[in-house]
């Protein structure tokens, strides 16, 4: 959720809320995180977390850099914020705007497709609204099952390697 979408759709983001699915943190504005201070990183999850408690009282402790940019001190200000920040490893390039086949095709022969995947999709892309059923079926038929991402995420000791996937990290790290 950013904070200006909470804003602009707030029936939508309670629809989302009551249906019981994770709320995440987008940020406030949809900054550059690693341009920021790690105060105003801080401020910009602050802003968009008060929001969505104002407007539904969930406290949110996921968060998704903007862009999928981050760095050590954007992880470090979301975890003094109380967040566990997230990515993923599966990009439907729905933001590209390339076509329904496309969209589809793009997300169920991805070559990071797996157990555990996270899948990036955006709220206002063009052609997802059309397709998200026809994915979700060919998930399932490929014997995914879909999951809260609170569900898969790993909460301690873990890091995040440059295909955007959680790792365990080992005990000598």
């Amino acid at each position: 959720m950013c904070g200006y979408w909470v804003e602009d759709y707030p029936e939508e983001v309670k629809k989302i809320a009551e249906a019981g699915h994770d709320l995440g943190n987008h940020s406030a504005t949809h900054p550059h995180m690693s341009q920021l201070t790690k105060e105003q990183i801080k401020q910009e999850l602050q802003t968009a977390h008060q929001k969505v408690k104002d407007l539904t009282g969930v406290d949110m402790e996921l968060f998704r850099p903007p862009f999928g940019e981050y760095d050590n001190k954007t992880i470090e200000a979301a975890q003094e914020t109380g967040y566990y920040t997230i990515q993923w490893d599966v990009d439907s390039l729905d933001w590209k705007e390339l076509g329904a086949e496309h969209e589809i095709n793009q997300v169920l022969n991805h070559k990071h497709l797996g157990n555990g995947s996270i899948i990036l999709f955006h709220n206002d892309a063009k052609y997802t609204p059309q397709v998200l059923d026809s994915i979700i079926k060919g998930l399932k038929q490929k014997g995914y099952e879909i999951v809260p991402i609170s569900e898969i995420i790993i909460r301690d000791n873990y890091e995040i390697d440059h295909e955007g996937r959680q790792k365990q990290k080992s005990s000598d790290n």
